[in-house]
C-alpha cells in the first residue's frame, strides 16, 4: 500500500478504524482538560507556559534547562491521548518524552520518544516497553507526515490484553499480552503520565552525531487536548483489571486491532520502520526475545 492508498484507506474506512478505540456513552474519562489541575510540573517551572484556560501547555529547552510535567494521579489500565506539535525547524538532538511509568526499581513503562532531526529530514518516533523492569525493547519509524506545523493525536491504549500505539488513531506498535507463555507484560503496577523536553544529542539523531545547534533555539514543544480515560489506582489491582461498564478498555471487543486496523499497522511496518528490535539478530546474539515468535494481534 502506498501513500495515495493510505490517505484512501483512512478516509473510507477511518471511523470503522478508529471505532475500537473511541470511548462512546460509557464515560470514565477522569481528566478535566485543564493541565494545572490533571498535571503538575517536575521540572524548571521557568520553561513551561500553560495557557490561562490551562487547555494548552508548551516546553521550553534550551542551554540553561528542559523542562516536564507529571500527571497529578496514577493509573492501571485505560487510554491516554495527547495532542503535541513538535520541535520546528532544526530539531536534532531534542527529545520529546510522552511516557507511563511506575517509577519502582522493576519499573513497567510504556514509552514514545519524538527524536529530532536536521532540517528537511524526518522526525522518528522510537516506542519502547519496561515490564517487570526489563526493556530492550525499542521499534523506531519515520513520520509519514511534518509533525511540527500542526498538532496530532499520540494515544497509548493499555489493557489486560494488549498495549496499542497510535497516531492519529493508526496503530504503529502493537505489544500483546503473552504472559501465559512467559513473556512479561506491565499488568500490576500503577503508572503515572510524565512529559518532557530535553536534551539527548548523546545519541538521538544518527546515534548522537547530529548535536543540537542552540543557535536554533530556544526549542519549544507544544501539548493540548489531553484525554485520561484510565482506572484510577486505589491500591487495588483486581478493580482495575475486571471487565465493567466503567473499565470499557479490558472488553473483549478490545483485545485485538480490527481488520481495517491491521491493514493500517501492517503498511506502517513496511513502509515506515526504520528500526525493529525483533529483528536485531546480532543484538541478541541469535537469541530474539521470546515475544518475537508469537502472534501481534
Amino acid at each position: 500500500m502506498n501513500n495515495s492508498s493510505y490517505k484512501m484507506l483512512v478516509f473510507f474506512l477511518g471511523i470503522l478504524s478508529t471505532s475500537i478505540f473511541i470511548k462512546t456513552t460509557e464515560s470514565s474519562v477522569v481528566s478535566t482538560g485543564d493541565f494545572n489541575k490533571d498535571f503538575f510540573v517536575t521540572w524548571s517551572p521557568t520553561h513551561v507556559n500553560t495557557s490561562a484556560d490551562g487547555h494548552e501547555r508548551s516546553l521550553k529547552l534550551d542551554q540553561e534547562s528542559g523542562a516536564g510535567f507529571a500527571s497529578n494521579q496514577m493509573f492501571l489500565f485505560g487510554q491516554i491521548d495527547m495532542q503535541i506539535k513538535l520541535v520546528p525547524g532544526h530539531s536534532a538532538g531534542t527529545v520529546v518524552a510522552y511516557y507511563l511509568t511506575s517509577d519502582q526499581p522493576n519499573r513497567d513503562e510504556i514509552d514514545f520518544e519524538f527524536l529530532g532531526n536536521v532540517d528537511g529530514q524526518p522526525y522518528t518516533i522510537q516506542t519502547n516497553i519496561f515490564a517487570d523492569g526489563f526493556d530492550n525493547r525499542e521499534e523506531r519509524i519515520n513520520l509519514w507526515f511534518d509533525p511540527t506545523k500542526d498538532f496530532h493525536t499520540y494515544s497509548v491504549l493499555w489493557n489486560i490484553h494488549q498495549i496499542v500505539f497510535l497516531v492519529d488513531w493508526v496503530p504503529i506498535r502493537v505489544y500483546r499480552n503473552h504472559a501465559d507463555k512467559g513473556v512479561a507484560f506491565p499488568r500490576w503496577q500503577p503508572m503515572g503520565i510524565k512529559i518532557s523536553l530535553w536534551n539527548g544529542d548523546s545519541w538521538a539523531t544518527r546515534g548522537g552525531r547530529d548535536k543540537i545547534d542552540w543557535s536554533k533555539g530556544p526549542f519549544l514543544a507544544s501539548f493540548r487536548n489531553h484525554k485520561i480515560d484510565a482506572c484510577v489506582w486505589n491500591g487495588n489491582a483486581r478493580f482495575c483489571r475486571g471487565e465493567s461498564s466503567s473499565n470499557w478498555w479490558n472488553k473483549e471487543r478490545f483485545s485485538t486491532l480490527t481488520f481495517t486496523q491491521r491493514r493500517l499497522y501492517k503498511w506502517v511496518r513496511k513502509y515506515h520502520m526504520t528500526y525493529d528490535y525483533c529483528q536485531d539478530i546480532q543484538r541478541f546474539r541469535n537469541n530474539l526475545p521470546k515475544e518475537c515468535s508469537l502472534p501481534k494481534y
